[in-house]
């Protein structure tokens, strides 16, 4: 660090994103749960010459037609929507508009909580999953903190269903929950229409899963309307024009293709469903995951640590956290189904070198 950084982040220590190799031309890459499917065409062919010279323009700083279409597909009203650069950013300013109650969240989870908490100087509650990796709401019961769940939760891909959140909810209606869906569109279901009934919950999304996004960084909020203007105060104290002009009309774009987006949605489950099926067959234990990655590992013939080096070696990159809980098991994100068996067979190649 320099002389002049601040002091107080002395023991801040950042997010350690997935590795992302310059060139992917020979590697199976399924370490960040990227969608494996380019963005609609309609996408594409949105963002045309005509748009592209519009960027000597600022962009619209409410979102306005973005916010509208993405409204209209969640069902709720157009104040109950905010965007932003990607729900990393939507993310951080619920950390920093809602810090005075501090957080709670589970121990493993996704690893930008602790890192906006410390960034932000809210107080934590850590809470640890079962021994299934599962979350058990109970453990919550006495906790006064806001709470922030991911579900599914990373790195097990396990789901939380709606009755739990609502008990979670209505446990006290005086703390914030805030639930991260950054991949419930692979299986599981939203917490959305609650946002109608609880003026004390916020959902997050993301366009970077399951609508080929990643690289245009885009993600949303949606909650009531008291919650929404919370983050627009943050927003126009910060930066009024976070998403720029390209990607609003590519957000746009994603949501009206519903077709698409269905098929590379079931497409995604398909794979990940026969990548579960095989690694089992294989001897590896795998959870259910409801996402678009599997979590397996402890196998009698080979540590976790080892398979992600050896897949590695084989130019397979997965995504491997080096924790005593996690050690024995390697995170992997579902591409396509071809992709997966080449995969598979990779797998089985290591295995029979044992």
């Amino acid at each position: 660090m320099s002389r002049f950084f601040s002091t107080k982040f002395d023991d801040l220590e950042p997010y350690v994103p997935g590795e992302q190799p310059g060139n992917i031309d020979n590697v199976l890459k399924l370490n960040t749960n990227e969608n494996p499917f380019p963005p609609s065409k309609n996408v594409i062919n949105a963002l045309s010459e005509d748009e592209i010279c519009r960027l000597l323009l600022y962009p619209d700083p409410y979102c306005t037609k973005l916010n509208e279409t993405l409204a209209k597909e969640l069902k709720v009203d157009f104040n109950n929507v905010y965007t932003g650069n990607g729900s990393d950013e939507v993310l951080a300013f619920c950390f920093y508009a809602f810090s005075d109650k501090g957080f709670a969240f589970p121990d493993l989870t996704y690893g930008f909580y602790s890192v906006f908490a410390s960034l932000f100087n809210a107080e934590t509650t850590i809470v640890p999953l079962r021994d299934d990796f599962s979350i058990n709401i109970q453990d919550y019961d006495n906790i006064t903190k806001n709470i922030i769940i991911s579900n599914p939760n990373s790195p097990a891909g396990l789901f939380l269903p709606l009755d739990e959140i609502k008990k979670l909810i209505e446990k006290n209606k005086d703390r914030l929950i805030i639930i991260d869906e950054a991949y419930i569109d692979f299986g599981a279901e939203t917490a959305v229409p609650l946002t109608k009934i609880y003026d004390n919950l916020l959902i997050i999304r993301t366009f970077s899963k399951s609508r080929s996004l990643a690289g245009g960084r885009l993600g949303a909020a949606i909650g009531n309307e008291s919650l929404i203007r919370d983050l627009n105060t943050i927003k126009f104290s910060f930066n009024p024009y976070n998403v720029n002009r390209l990607t609003q009309i590519a957000g746009t774009e994603a949501i009206k293709d519903k077709e698409y987006f269905e098929y590379t949605r079931s497409e995604i489950i398909k794979a990940r469903e026969y990548t579960k099926y095989e690694m089992k067959k294989l001897g590896f234990s795998v959870f259910d995951s409801m996402a678009n990655f599997v979590f397996a590992g402890r196998h009698d013939k080979i540590s976790g640590k080892e398979y992600f080096e050896k897949l590695r070696k084989k130019n397979v990159i997965v995504r491997y956290f080096n924790t005593p809980r996690e050690k024995d098991y390697i995170r992997i994100s579902i591409a396509t189904i071809k992709e997966m068996q080449k995969f598979i067979d990779i797998t089985m190649e290591i295995l029979q070198e044992k």
